[in-house]
């Protein structure tokens, strides 16, 4: 396993006493895999990736990263790791290359590879004629991608990615993401937080799900769908006030859950959502109601975001 966790805690101290801010967190990655870490605002997820790069210590529980005791010997971690934080990490008055031949040398890399290497990799994302200017110069998402250039100039088996694509545009985060399937490809292990679901639907081998301190769900992404009652199906009624009736309608099929009515619009879930559809719809056609309108769509992660925690993980990026 390149991470294994035990019963992380972490407790911080504030004025109005003791915050257990991660509650016994047990976690597994393989070599090679990418694990996304979802979770509300607040949830824990930093604090619990923080823990794992040798940034704060656990208050108490075990973990062995990348191969080492992260009590025992964290700067045998660190040593192995690659960590992008959601804040930058650049001076501003720095010259781009220049800081990301200093944080190479830092690892031992010597300067003519580590300037190579740099350069390369400014090339694969996306930030090409910038190396000699300052950072300060650069616009949000360069500066972002000149992070993640500085978290892998190391050649790390080991990445946490913490929000990396939060202030880019569609087209870098998808070239972004290619990058990332790359570095799986050449053996890297990622641990990646995200508010994107699209992002890990599509990057992600597994997934887990962190509330209030605590591990609440984990999987595949489909795996994590399936835990989801059914599909969801939206009416949208020419009156409102033929609401309760179609409620009731939707009631006496078999299976429907999380049957609500908001206005002119009646949401629930079933399984198989379209074979129960033209039964449902010649019910309510047959009293007499009109409908304007008729979706169905399968399981998201947004979907199961909110049967875990009670929360739409969309609700958490607008804020975020």
């Amino acid at each position: 396993m390149m991470i294994e966790a035990r019963g992380l805690v972490r407790t911080f101290k504030t004025r109005r006493g003791p915050v257990e801010a991660v509650q016994g967190v047990d976690l597994a990655v393989a070599d090679g895999e990418i694990v996304g870490f979802l979770g509300p605002n607040g949830a824990g997820k930093t604090t619990t990736m923080r823990m794992l790069a040798t940034l704060i210590q656990p208050t108490s529980g075990t973990a062995t990263v990348a191969g080492c005791d992260l009590a025992k010997d964290p700067v045998g971690v660190r040593r192995r790791i690659g960590y992008v934080p959601q804040s930058g990490s650049t001076l501003p008055e720095a010259i781009a290359g220049d800081e990301v031949v200093d944080h190479a040398r830092l690892y031992g890399v010597p300067k003519a590879e580590a300037a190579a290497r740099g350069q390369r990799l400014f090339e694969e994302l996306d930030l090409p004629g910038l190396w000699r200017r300052q950072c300060k110069t650069l616009s949000g998402g360069q500066r972002r991608r000149l992070d993640i250039v500085m978290g892998l100039i190391h050649e790390p088996k080991l990445i946490f990615l913490d929000e990396p694509t939060t202030g880019l545009d569609p087209q870098a985060r998808a070239n972004l993401w290619e990058h990332i399937r790359g570095l799986r490809a050449r053996g890297a292990t990622i641990f990646i937080t995200t508010h994107y679901l699209d992002e890990a639907d599509a990057l992600c081998d597994r997934i887990l799900v962190i509330d209030q301190g605590k591990i609440v769900g984990s999987g595949t992404p489909e795996e994590l769908k399936q835990q989801v009652s059914g599909d969801g199906v939206r009416l949208d009624l020419a009156d409102a006030a033929n609401a309760p009736a179609v409620s009731k309608i939707v009631a006496e099929l078999d299976g429907a859950v999380a049957i609500e009515a908001d206005g002119a619009t009646v949401n629930f879930r079933i399984p198989r959502g379209g074979s129960v559809l033209p039964g449902l719809l010649r019910s309510i056609d047959a009293q007499g109601i009109e409908l304007e309108g008729v979706e169905v769509h399968r399981p998201t992660l947004d979907d199961v975001f909110l049967t875990m925690t009670g929360r739409s993980l969309r609700d958490e990026e607008a804020t975020a």
